[in-house]
Order: structure tokens, then C-alpha cells, then sequence
């Protein structure tokens, strides 16, 4: 029932998480709360408490996902409780003070819903689907399990186990391991570095006051959004929302939704390579520095993502595939396959490749065609592939909006980072709007002779030194 979440962006993934640096336009609202904000469908409130409650509602809808996100993930831990909050959202449905686990997984199952939750490294995650005449029990649920979760000692010991179990599990994903230390590389020393489950250590340690002092700290009405997708009016959440979630208290210094809460953590020019030559492959990732969710070159780095590409060998021809390094790399058989991604957090980001190759001999070669296509991008790049780029970007967003669960989840990621949410058409205009003059600014300012993080697992001795890869970030193309 409960996951952790590596943030990662994906091309068909990275605009669910959509972002701009404006503002919702303010309206009147009922004296009772602040002014309502609306773009386009999607309406937001913000209670008496700082609480925001937004929704995009379908009257025809049968169904509706209602979701608390709160504003602090791993990021807000420290490095003695690294783990906590994903300790805690396991144990969220281990039973409360009204209901039992047995109680509680008997209610849901007894409406045919859905609860889940995950954890990220910026923010934690509650939500529910359901039938649209059970969205007030979902509201109602979803506030016990924040408000009044337990926190049994024997809940707490026997999920030390299943959080172990769990880090066996994400041990045996190169991939993650590799993204893992990418981001514990890049951001050394700081919050952003450190993983979403925490070190065995941690896991081992954590007490019921570790997690009692994290909700004290984080769970605040100012660094949450209700959201409701589907079968449900707004005012009706809003007095859903008023009803179950007035008793949580702001921030000491409540901060508007969307606000930075901390310094912006330094990028550091590294790597980490971890060598196991009983690897058969290659696992390799490299980033620059990239952009938040408020940046204004977001999109364009999406676009600049999307122009690298993705490629895998079990998609045959890559010259039809549009992507000149998928071409370049399938025709010398340098790779099984590479992921351009663009991941983004309140106040920087990673932009980059990641590389998967059982042709260990040539892993130089490799690493050099890929950071000279990141190179030419800084130089000139072609209207068709920027073409070609935006056109996935809007394919991308609207296969990831199928769903009540998937927009509940574009809203409150957009609103909790920016403080408001984009609508699809919006977000078409500006990512139409990208030119390739745009692209090859940004690569400028973005990746060229820039600082890079590398982190690299497996048999990876073929791997030159760490300037010779630097170096060729400047190389005339």
C-alpha cells in the first residue's frame, strides 16, 4: 500500500508534475476563507488555517480521487532521522485512535475504493479513489489517518522489516541505485542528497518520538492542498475540508503555498563509480545542474530533454526515430539504451543521461557521442527536431491526465510547488511558443562547459577519469 517515489522526469511522465512561476488570478470568495483562485476548471481555496483545497471537477464523472499533499518528503529531514517520512506514511494505515487497521482496510474495501500513498524527496502523499457518493467518507478517512494515526510500538517494529525488505528490493534496481547516488553526489552533504528510505541505520533506530516530532514540525495546514478530481463540486470539498481539517494548525511562520522553505542546495561538480565487474553492464549516469518547477527555462529544458531522447535496442530502427544520438548510438552499437531525463525540485534540478551497455570496451566512446550532442544543442539545433520535441511534450501531457488520479495528482503538484496549477492548454501555448533560438540559449547557460555529476555502477572500468569526461562538456561540435 505504501511506496517510495524516486522523482524522476521521464518524458511521459514530466508533465504531470507541471509548473509556472505566476500566480492564480484572485476572485472574490465567501468572507468565511480567502479569495478563490481559478485557471480555467481547476478552482483553489485556502481555509482559515492556510489549508488549500483545490479541485477540477467533472459532473459526469462517477468516480473521484481526493488527495492530501503535504509539503515535506525526505527533504525535511535531517541526517540523524533520514527515513522518517517513509517510515511514517507506512504506518499511516496501520490503524487509528477511531479505527483499527482491520476497521480501516474493511471500510474501504466495503466502498470499493482505493487508498495509497508514497513518498518523494520534496513531499508525502495521502489519497483516495472512490465512488463520487463516498467522497465525503474518503475526506473523513484521509483526515483520521493524518490527525490521528496511532503509531502502535508493535506497528513501528514489525514495518522496521518491511522497510528493509523494501531497501533489498530497490538494492536490486541499478537503476535506482545509480539515480540514488547521482543525487547524493550532486548535492553532497545536503538534505537533497540523502535517499527517501533512509540508512539501514536509521530504519533500525527510528522511535515513535522521531515521528510524532516530524508531524509536529511538518504536518501544518500552511504546507498542505486537498485536491479532488472527478465526481466532486468544489464547495462541497471546501466544506468537506472545513469540517475535517480545521483542527490542523499553521506553521509557526506560515509561508504561502509554493514558497521556497530553504537555501538552495549547491550543486557540486563529482562522481561516485561503484565497480562490480560481476555486472554484466554498464550503469551510468551524467547531469548538469538543472531547473525548478518555477524556472522560468522549465519548459525548454523539457523540450532540450526530449531532443536527446530516449532509446532502447528492443526498438529496432533508431535513424526513424528522430533523435540524432539515438541514430549516432545504434548504428555503432555503443548501448543497450539511454534516458535523457529532466528532474526537477522546488529550487534546482538534474538535467542529464542515463546509459545502460554491455559493450564495456567502448564506454569512452559512449560518453564522448553523448556529451557532443549535448554540446551541439549549445550550437544550433533544427526547427524539426524542436518540432518534433514539443510534439511529444503535449502527447506526453495528455496520456499522463487519463484519469482522475493522474489530474488530482497534476493539481496538487502544481499548486505545492508554485502555488498554482497550469491548465493542459496553457501549457501547450508556452511549449508551443519554444523556439529552437530558445533551445540553444539555454544549453548555453544550462550545459555547456558546465560543472557535471557522475555516478556510475557496474562494470565500468573502460570509464576514463572524471576531467576527461569534463572536458569534452566544451568541445566545439
Amino acid at each position: 500500500m505504501a511506496t517510495a517515489r524516486v522523482a524522476r522526469n521521464a518524458l511521459s511522465a514530466s508533465l504531470r508534475r507541471n509548473v509556472a512561476s505566476k500566480y492564480l488570478t484572485r476572485s472574490l470568495a465567501s468572507p468565511a476563507i480567502s479569495p478563490v483562485l481559478s485557471s480555467n476548471i481547476t478552482k483553489a481555496t485556502t481555509l482559515k488555517n492556510g489549508l488549500t483545497v483545490a479541485t477540477e471537477s467533472n459532473p459526469y464523472a462517477q468516480t473521484a480521487t481526493v488527495g492530501v499533499f503535504i509539503d515535506a518528503g525526505s527533504r525535511a529531514e535531517t541526517e540523524a532521522n533520514n527515513g522518517t517520512a517513509h517510515f511514517l506514511e507506512h504506518l499511516a494505515f496501520k490503524g487509528t485512535n477511531k479505527r483499527t487497521q482491520h476497521q480501516l482496510e474493511l471500510e474501504i474495501e466495503n466502498m470499493g475504493g482505493h487508498l495509497n500513498a508514497y513518498t518523494s524527496r520534496e513531499s508525502t502523499v495521502y489519497y483516495a479513489k472512490s465512488f463520487k457518493e463516498d467522497v465525503g467518507k474518503s475526506v473523513e478517512i484521509l483526515s483520521d489517518i493524518l490527525q490521528n494515526s496511532k503509531l502502535d510500538e508493535a506497528a513501528i517494529e514489525r514495518e522496521r522489516d518491511v522497510i528493509l525488505r523494501e531497501q533489498e528490493e530497490v538494492d536490486k534496481q541499478l537503476e535506482e541505485v545509480v539515480f540514488d547516488h547521482l543525487h547524493a553526489t550532486a548535492f553532497q552533504g545536503q538534505a537533497l542528497g540523502r535517499t527517501i528510505l533512509g540508512p539501514k541505520e536509521n530504519i533500525l533506530s527510528i522511535k515513535k518520538s522521531d515521528l510524532q516530532n516530524y508531524i509536529a514540525q511538518n504536518y501544518r495546514a500552511d504546507r498542505m492542498v486537498l485536491v479532488g478530481a472527478g465526481g466532486i463540486a468544489h464547495e462541497e470539498l471546501v466544506e468537506l475540508a472545513e469540517k475535517h481539517f480545521n483542527g490542523i494548525k499553521p506553521s509557526d511562520k506560515p509561508l504561502a503555498i509554493g514558497s521556497s522553505r530553504g537555501p538552495v542546495p549547491e550543486f557540486i561538480g563529482s562522481e561516485v563509480r561503484l565497480r562490480d565487474d560481476t555486472v554484466p553492464t554498464a550503469h551510468i549516469a551524467i547531469a548538469v545542474e538543472g531547473v525548478g518547477w518555477k524556472d522560468p527555462d522549465y519548459f525548454t529544458a523539457l523540450v532540450a530533454q526530449a531532443i536527446i531522447g530516449n532509446w532502447d535496442r528492443a526498438m529496432g530502427n533508431a535513424p526513424y526515430l528522430g533523435s540524432k544520438l539515438s541514430t549516432m548510438l545504434h548504428q555503432h552499437q555503443l548501448c543497450n539504451s539511454f534516458m535523457s531525463f529532466s528532474t526537477s525540485y522546488s529550487d534546482t534540478g538534474l538535467w542529464g543521461c542515463y546509459m545502460v551497455s554491455e559493450n564495456l570496451t567502448n564506454l569512452d566512446d559512449l560518453i564522448h557521442f553523448t556529451l557532443r550532442e549535448w554540446s551541439r544543442m549549445a550550437q544550433t539545433v533544427t526547427e524539426a527536431e524542436v518540432e518534433r520535441a514539443k510534439a511529444q511534450l503535449k502527447a506526453g501531457l495528455l496520456l499522463s491526465l487519463d484519469g482522475t488520479t493522474a489530474v488530482a495528482e497534476d493539481i496538487g503538484r502544481q499548486i505545492i510547488t508554485t502555488g498554482r496549477r497550469m491548465s493542459p492548454a496553457e501549457i501547450e501555448r508556452v511549449v508551443g511558443a519554444i523556439t529552437p533560438k530558445d533551445v540553444i540559449e539555454f544549453a548555453n547557460k544550462r550545459i555547456w562547459d558546465q560543472d557535471i555529476a557522475i555516478s556510475a555502477v557496474g562494470a565500468i572500468e573502460g570509464m576514463l577519469d572524471y576531467q576527461r569526461i569534463r572536458n569534452d562538456t566544451s568541445r566545439n561540435f
